[in-house]
């Protein structure tokens, strides 16, 4: 026979209280005195308080779990603070150059950034009902946006025959374009390890098996980039395959002239909703997005998409007033951090670099996770150890083909 030492003694208390009370009087058979009635609401209290009859290994856990929560939230509070610091200051850094005015130290929070190194959650030793998590939705590979360019434009792209022939190609290109090689080899190096295909995804990769996200060939480009560069640079794009066409004949032109109808069809949608992030992600999500991203592996257009990826925060820069060409490193940080945040910690002399920490420039959820930005925590370092890592990188298979194609 099974015992429940929960349950058995949950039967006691009302009998304790029963034998506690004094007998009723009169027609009051139903009520209780209220010293009575207020004493069985402290035995109760005190009851549950002591576990209800829980085993030892859950009054424990209820114990290592009050201690966490207090702990946890203490910590909290004052991380809430630190954060709520952080995009004042940058909410005011904006302001300031929208003005024109000269971003100083006192535009930075300088102290580090809270980090959690108190008792981790304790674990429930009875079961617990958790709720549902939707299944996540599958990420995209090479075969699905295969399908979702054959499905939509009934159209494959044409991929190269080697995988030198794609890096011919992207080096021709990226240096018209104004790249120079040190910039496009080097951030191939640190996005690809130096040893990356043109079709190379995140996660499969290096052994890996399974894609941590859609970002794909040397400058590893989301769907939602593919989808904003189309929208974006789309002109550029149709205006150099156009040329390439008018240089072609026979059934190699007539093979163009259909990639070049269907690029135009892509161009058409991208440029369909605001030109925003937001917008283009939503188009990115689905199989449209996908067909669009199918481009970054044919030979005309991915080298032209890999190049504008890196180009626009040249560009950006530029525009800016940012005359000084950019390190590989820095190109890096506006291609990872976005061009905004980028050109902040890019534009900063070498004496601010040293002192501003790069919790200045993430949100508290990406920095928390981010243990390259936490052991490396100022501007200098960051760029630092992204010199390093390209400097080694750079000396690897893939990165050494590259730099001969220039």
């Amino acid at each position: 026979m099974h015992h429940h030492p929960i349950r058995n003694a949950l039967r006691l208390v009302p009998l304790a209280l029963v034998l506690l009370a004094p007998a009723a009087r009169g027609g009051d058979a139903d009520a209780l005195p209220p010293a009575v009635s207020n004493a069985n609401a402290q035995l109760l209290s005190q009851f549950f308080a002591q576990g209800g009859g829980a085993s030892p290994a859950v009054l424990e856990y209820r114990r290592k779990l009050q201690e966490y929560q207090e702990i946890r939230g203490a910590f909290d509070a004052q991380a809430g603070a630190y954060w709520s610091q952080i995009s004042e200051k940058r909410r005011g850094r904006n302001a300031k150059r929208r003005s024109g005015q000269q971003i100083t130290l006192d535009d930075y929070v300088l102290e580090q950034a809270p980090l959690y190194n108190g008792p981790k959650r304790p674990v429930n030793p009875e079961p617990e009902e958790t709720p549902e998590r939707p299944a996540r939705k599958p990420l995209p590979v090479v075969a699905d946006l295969l399908r979702a360019a054959q499905d939509l434009y009934q159209f494959t792209p044409q991929r190269p025959a080697t995988e030198a022939e794609f890096k011919r190609v992207y080096a021709r290109y990226a240096l018209a374009s104004g790249l120079t090689r040190e910039q496009a080899v080097r951030v191939y190096s640190f996005e690809t390890g130096g040893t990356g295909n043109y079709d190379v995804q995140a996660g499969i990769e290096h052994g890996g098996k399974r894609a941590i996200s859609t970002a794909m060939g040397y400058n590893q480009l989301l769907t939602t980039n593919s989808v904003e560069l189309l929208a974006e640079q789309g002109h550029e794009f149709i205006r150099a395959l156009s040329e390439k066409v008018a240089q072609t004949s026979g059934p190699a032109r007539k093979s163009l002239e259909y990639k070049l109808s269907v690029l135009k069809r892509m161009v058409a949608h991208a440029k369909s909703v605001p030109d925003t992030w937001s917008e283009h992600e939503k188009i990115g999500d689905t199989a449209q997005g996908w067909a669009m991203h199918a481009m970054v592996l044919d030979i005309d257009v991915g080298p032209m998409l890999q190049t504008h990826k890196l180009l626009t925060s040249v560009l950006f820069a530029r525009a800016k007033g940012y005359t000084r060409p950019l390190s590989a490193a820095e190109l890096e940080m506006m291609n990872l951090t976005g061009d905004g945040t980028g050109l902040d910690m890019v534009t900063m002399p070498q004496a601010m670099r040293e002192q501003v920490p790069t919790s200045n420039f993430f949100q508290r959820g990406g920095y928390e996770r981010n243990p390259v930005a936490i052991r490396h925590n100022t501007v200098a370092k960051l760029l630092a150890i992204t010199d390093a890592r390209m400097d080694s990188n750079s000396n690897n298979g893939g990165a050494r083909e590259l730099a001969a194609a220039f």
